[in-house]
This record gives C-alpha cells, structure tokens and sequence, in this order.
C-alpha cells in the first residue's frame, strides 16, 4: 500500500484555483461574498497546518481589525456546511480547519499536534463507488493515523538517552557501605 504526504509545493496551485473560483461558488449557493469571508477562505487556503478558529481569526484581524471571533466561527462552520472547507477534529482537542477538498486523510503528532495530509489511493479505492456500508449512506472518508512526528520523535529518543545517562552516573556515584553486623 502506498502512503505518500501531499507535496506542499502543490498547495499553491490548488489554493490559487479554490480561491478564484469561491466567489462564483458562493454566489451559485445564494451566499453573499464578503470581503470577510474571502480573507477567512484566504488564510485557510493557504495554511498547510490546518489552523483552529483562533489562529485564523489572528490572520484576518491584520486585513480586517473590526471581525470578532464569533464572526470566524460562524463563518466556517458555513464553509464546512456548503463544502468549502471541512473540519478536522481530534478527540479531545478543539476542532482544526482544512481547505483542501481533494480526497486525503491525515496524520496526527499525537504530542505537538501537528496535522500533514496524507493520500492513500488504495484506501480510497476501497471505498470508491461504494453509497452504502450496511444501515449507512457513505458521505465521505478521512482517515487519521496516530504518530510522533520527526521533532517530537527526537526530543523522544533525547529525553530517554537523558534519562539513561543519568542512571548510569547515579548508578556510579553510590557509595557501598558495609553491612551491619
């Protein structure tokens, strides 16, 4: 099975495309664009980090000093309901945005949190054609997979040589005493 992260260098490209052609989406559905939906759309379009509301609501700030918070949250769970975005929620953390609609699933750091997208054709071929999975009508698949990622692997494997190090030269620093008669 071939497991492959998207290429980043693809982003732009896609991002680009997305972008010129939301404003025509958006008005084929009866939504009214908005410079504030645009520069939402924008930041998420061009994050390959899958932001959280609060970070994107930082990006847009900078172009659009009067949007509130509630004003981004509403804004993208309506992209999420008319299929401009989609959530990217990890149990027990707060809920991640993703502008990439092409089919992908993710890989999670399950210490920093970092998300890559990852595509696996085969995966999705097992799916494809497929509208049903028993009592379920198939909508869609993501699929996310549990990992370290490079950082957080090697301050893993230093914390542990650390800790062995240490060991070993308390180990060395004991003194033996006699026992006691």
């Amino acid at each position: 099975m071939e497991l492959r992260l998207v290429n980043e260098r693809r982003r732009a490209p896609y991002a680009a495309k997305r972008l010129s052609e939301f404003a025509a989406r958006c008005r084929k559905g009866g939504l009214a664009v908005t410079p504030q939906r645009l520069a939402i759309i924008r930041v998420l379009l061009s994050s390959a980090e899958h932001p959280r509301a609060d970070a994107i609501f930082a990006a847009v700030r900078a172009e659009h000093p009067t949007i509130s918070l509630a004003t981004v949250h509403r804004t993208l769970e309506t992209l999420c309901e008319i299929g401009e975005a989609r959530k990217v929620t990890m149990l027990h953390d707060s809920a991640r945005y993703d502008g990439n609609l092409t089919p992908h699933h993710h890989v999670i750091c399950v210490k920093c949190r970092r998300i890559r997208d990852i595509e696996i054709p085969e995966l999705d071929r097992v799916l494809q054609g497929r509208s049903e999975l028993g009592e379920f009508t198939v909508l869609g698949s993501s699929l996310e997979i549990q990992a370290l990622c490079e950082s957080c692997e090697s301050d893993r494997a230093q914390a542990i040589l650390g800790k062995e190090s240490a060991g070993k030269k308390a180990s060395r620093g004991k003194i033996r005493r006699a026992p006691r008669r």
